[in-house]
């Protein structure tokens, strides 16, 4: 019989319950890990509230940090670490042999899509094999797909915890973004996507870092962040009219590069193809849910816009987050601002829409606290 352990598990109706479980019996093809921290990301909160009722109860959370506790001989040989190792986790579990894959672009494999029934850390049910595949739990089952990333040994885990938000930044700034020295960015939205790429913008040696977000409390608060990180501006709207701030910052040129990190509205997406110098890029970050109305498409015929789609990270890039968060670059630990134990779950995810801890940025749970 294995070991009993908490977790913390989303239910339908928007509940978490703190249940236990035992960790699995030892399979060739398997490993377990001792979770340190996870973090809180924003989109799980849409998961937490709409669950697929195909997945049922999931332990939610992929951000993960933690130990290899233990492994079978065959996903030794898969795994590329060792036993004791501190790792951090991508949620992604590719199937390893598609073209994305085989091409090194395995987060856009159908096998790491849920919308496709896919599997991936932190949103995959309790029916599916063990179970134990989310990071709000003591332990979690490593696929034998799991891709690993080697935590350097002084960086403590609660900023470990925020490689996958900050390699988002990375890769949407600059690996797909192509922001250079002597650029101009607009970022939408101060939230940790928006942060994230103000760290990687100030890397990328931009001239000009402009974030924008709403006039409410939350939001100002957010916007004084973004300059402790690096943005040289922040409009908020309501107060200021960002199309004629941008344009008299610029000189009336606009943004090399407009970043799209607002969730909700779609008013967003239109305003970043308005920000957009001619000839600039676009990228869309922030999910809507819903379609655009009346979107111009001949708005970006007529300023040459490249506009592109993102869907999180790569591999370099979290690499690249690692070691940029661990010599604390431009302040980016700075980012990590609660920690809540296993049983304040429910809490945390709350906090992501402004019903709990005041002033967070990026959260981590303990489930040891």
């Amino acid at each position: 019989m294995g070991q009993s352990f908490q977790a913390a598990v989303a239910m339908p109706g928007g509940k978490i319950e703190i249940q236990t479980f035992q960790t699995p019996e030892p399979k060739a093809e398997s490993g377990l890990m001792k979770i340190e921290l996870t973090g809180v990301c924003g989109s799980d909160w849409g998961y937490f509230q709409n669950l697929p009722k195909t997945r049922g109860p999931v332990i939610l959370g992929h951000e993960i940090v933690g130990h290899v506790e233990s492994m079978g001989h065959i996903a030794a040989k898969k795994f590329g670490v060792k036993e004791g190792d501190r790792v951090a986790l991508e949620e992604y579990l590719p199937c390893g042999h598609c073209d994305f894959c085989r091409s090194g672009d395995f987060r856009l494999c159908n096998a790491t899509d849920w919308r496709l029934g896919g599997n991936r850390y932190g949103a995959t049910g309790l029916n599916v094999g063990s179970g134990l595949w989310g990071g709000y739990s003591q332990y979690l089952e490593l696929d034998i797909n799991t891709v690993f990333h080697k935590v350097p040994d002084a960086l403590d885990s609660k900023y470990a915890a925020l490689a996958l938000p900050m390699s988002n930044g990375i890769e949407w700034t600059y690996l797909q973004g192509g922001l250079g020295p002597g650029q101009c960015v607009v970022i939408q939205g101060p939230g940790q996507q928006g942060l994230s790429c103000v760290v990687a913008a100030k890397e990328a040696g931009a001239q000009m870092i402009i974030v924008t977000g709403l006039n409410t409390p939350n939001d100002q608060k957010r916007l004084a962040m973004a300059k402790e990180l690096g943005a040289h501006h922040t409009l908020a709207i309501g107060d200021d009219d960002v199309l004629e701030g941008v344009a008299n910052l610029t000189g009336g040129l606009m943004a090399d590069l407009v970043i799209d990190c607002a969730s909700g509205g779609t008013e967003s997406v239109v305003m970043a193809l308005q920000l957009a110098r001619k000839k600039g890029r676009v990228i869309l970050g922030g999910l809507k849910s819903t379609k655009v109305p009346s979107f111009d498409s001949d708005m970006i015929i007529a300023r040459f816009l490249t506009v592109k789609g993102m869907r999180g990270h790569s591999y370099e890039s979290v690499e690249m987050a690692l070691q940029l968060i661990a010599q604390n670059k431009h302040n980016v630990q700075r980012m990590s601002t609660h920690q809540f134990g296993l049983a304040e779950t429910e809490f945390a995810l709350k906090t992501l829409v402004g019903q709990g801890a005041p002033d967070a940025v990026h959260m981590t749970i303990n489930p040891w606290a």
